[in-house]
């Protein structure tokens, strides 16, 4: 449980003011159709999280204990230098042509396609390379990226202007530096 709690906190803290947070804003606000926008999301967090998982097992399996310590330790730090700065979405490349896809195939293919090389993809990765649980892990790193979406679907416009981005960004880059040293200082929290 451990896993799916820490990969959890650690995804919604981490997506809060992401470009794929920014992308399921512009995406409310375009369609204003919540539930096939959130479903899609979620179809691609899980086919995305999935792929990043098996990448983290795989290199867990491949790496040496010690090599893996030490590289899952500068990810983590590495992850939370980048969570400081905001990411920023060009809204033309963000918003795609309904054509004869609908609402939930868009926000799915959008969604997919700009999760790839994220930080929480990233996270996912060393996550999955620290515990065992794949099952866990992608469960926990797609609940947590629906825990920071989908209110931002469903609220669009008023959500927005009422969270604190800047300290959410600096909350988010302390939980991963703490997770960062923990794994160089060798704490075994598996």
């Amino acid at each position: 449980m451990e896993a799916f709690f820490v990969s959890t906190l650690a995804v919604t803290i981490g997506e809060i003011g992401d470009k794929t947070q920014l992308l399921a804003f512009i995406l409310a606000t375009r369609f204003r159709k919540a539930v096939p926008i959130v479903l899609g999301i979620l179809v691609a967090t899980l086919a995305n999280h999935a792929i990043a998982g098996l990448a983290g097992n795989w290199i867990r399996e491949m790496l040496e204990p010690e090599t893996l310590r030490w590289g899952l330790g500068a990810s983590f730090l590495g992850i939370a230098a980048w969570a400081i700065k905001p990411d920023k979405l060009d809204e033309d490349d963000a918003a795609c042509r309904m054509g004869t896809y609908g609402v939930f195939m868009c926000s799915l293919v959008a969604f997919f396609l700009a999760e790839i090389g994220d930080k929480t993809q990233l996270a996912t990765v060393a996550l999955a390379a620290r515990y065992e649980s794949l099952a866990a892990v992608v469960g926990g790193t797609t609940l947590g990226m629906l825990c920071a979406n989908a209110p931002v679907v469903f609220l669009a416009d008023k959500a927005a202007k009422k969270i604190p981005f800047k300290l959410v960004r600096y909350a988010a880059a302390a939980l991963f530096a703490a997770l960062g040293l923990a794994v160089l200082l060798g704490f075994d929290f598996a």
